[in-house]
């Protein structure tokens, strides 16, 4: 039931939209109809890990049954990714709609590199993406090349150092660029983590990706907070029964998800659009509903890049 709703939900374009409720739903036939007149529709995106997760879900249908019209479905929806991708290397939000801060290059949420995860591995025939048009995994390889370009090229450089990356980049100066209201533009303690883990991943890494890891690392160390939870309280007097706040706690470290460009001064900030420091200057329903602070790095810092940095860096370097 699920693949069959998953191919009624795929656009003409290629993609999915997202937050579909639930794909397990045994569809009537006049909402299988309604679902499928809406094909037409450029509301496909890779906001929320959608279009990822469908191809996904299908390969891994298609290995296990061989059903034709699952492997259609998936060379399509990479297809899809493939046409959406800019040529600098940066994928939008949205495509083919890329309608205001949609067309930004979008690292928020981990959108492309979800993609470029997902390319990857078509390019590599990992984790059941193998069985496609050869045509489609050596695009896939190049796509994945030209994404690598877009993340080095994006990181943010402060007063000529390089540091992390913003939620979102301009399409064309590839700068850091606004999104929602309160989605300003910043350098991000979260996206960055993700970014920072699939340069990582790469096997052999040029000279570029290397200095790129180790200033991202170098930049998430000195950003850190020291000393504070990030809790959700009990408060039976708020809508959702909680408040959420940071709480000084001596042994935790903490990373904002959005930093001062200039100044890596941590802020948050209210659907008016103004920076605010501390969350309680923010209404409720935006600090109650959005991850202003994280633990995103501890694994990373602590775990993962000392490892890669025992084969990739020299002694003398990885120390630092």
């Amino acid at each position: 039931m699920t693949a069959i709703n998953i191919l009624n939900y795929q656009r003409n374009s290629g993609g999915w939209p997202k937050n579909i409720a639930d794909y397990t739903k045994k569809l009537t036939p006049a909402e299988e109809a309604d679902i499928k007149s809406e094909a037409s529709r450029n509301d496909a995106t890779i906001d929320n890990s959608a279009t990822v997760k469908e191809i996904r879900f299908l390969a891994e249908q298609y290995q296990i049954s061989g059903k034709k019209e699952y492997l259609k479905a998936v060379e399509n929806g990479i297809s899809y990714l493939l046409k959406a991708q800019y040529s600098n290397g940066g994928w939008p939000q949205y495509f083919p709609d890329t309608s205001g801060y949609r067309k930004h290059i979008t690292y928020n949420d981990h959108a492309m590199i979800n993609v470029l995860t997902l390319l990857q591995d078509v390019s590599l025939g990992m984790r059941f993406m193998n069985g496609f048009d050869k045509s489609l995994v050596s695009l896939s390889k190049a796509s994945v090349l030209k994404g690598i370009d877009c993340i080095l090229n994006t990181q943010v450089k402060v007063k000529g150092k390089l540091t992390a990356w913003c939620a979102q980049h301009d399409k064309d100066s590839l700068v850091p660029a606004k999104a929602r209201s309160y989605e300003l533009i910043s350098l991000s303690g979260s996206e960055s983590v993700g970014i920072l883990q699939f340069l990582m991943n790469q096997k052999k890494p040029s000279e570029k990706i290397k200095t790129s890891i180790l200033e991202g690392v170098n930049w998430l160390k000195a950003v850190q907070l020291k000393g504070f939870k990030y809790e959700d309280i009990p408060d039976s007097s708020k809508p959702k029964g909680y408040d959420r706040l940071l709480i000084k706690h001596p042994e935790s470290v903490l990373w904002a998800r959005f930093y001062e460009v200039e100044t890596n001064e941590p802020f948050v900030c209210g659907r008016d659009g103004i920076k605010k420091r501390e969350l309680r200057e923010i209404e409720y329903e935006r600090r109650a509903g959005y991850a202003w602070y994280g633990s995103w790095a501890k694994e990373l810092l602590e775990v993962k890049f000392p490892v890669w940095a025992g084969i990739n860096l020299s002694k003398s370097v990885s120390s630092k």
